[in-house]
């Protein structure tokens, strides 16, 4: 019964930077905060991949391609999932999603469309 909702995207030019959010409803604050959570993005006829995770203990990491220019972090009390994505490039134009482990489905995701 977990649901995951993410918002915040958007279209915006190279070098520009976007925060996304992921509200996930449908389990308990404890629940969320002993849980990993992820990002994933899915280009155009690509494979969804993921590109950052963070663990109960905040522990992060992240895909070669996006290190040092996206930040993922938690918020517990509030169940939410943030990606601050900087630097932001072409080839980042994807729709990024959220995930926790019980997660049965994808949501929507979120569209991130980087363009001049």
């Amino acid at each position: 019964q977990v649901s995951l909702v993410e918002s915040g995207g958007g279209l915006v030019q190279p070098g520009s930077s976007l925060s996304l959010s992921c509200a996930a409803s449908g389990l308990t604050v404890f629940t969320f905060s002993i849980s990993s959570m992820t990002w994933y993005r899915q280009a155009p006829g690509e494979q969804r991949r993921l590109i950052a995770r963070i663990e109960h203990d905040n522990t992060t990491s992240y895909a070669g391609s996006v290190k040092g220019r996206f930040v993922i972090s938690r918020e517990n009390t509030k169940k939410t999932l943030y990606l601050q994505l900087n630097k932001l490039q072409p080839e980042d134009t994807a729709v990024y999603f959220c995930n926790h482990p019980s997660s049965v489905s994808w949501g929507r995701g979120t569209q991130v469309t980087v363009s001049s």
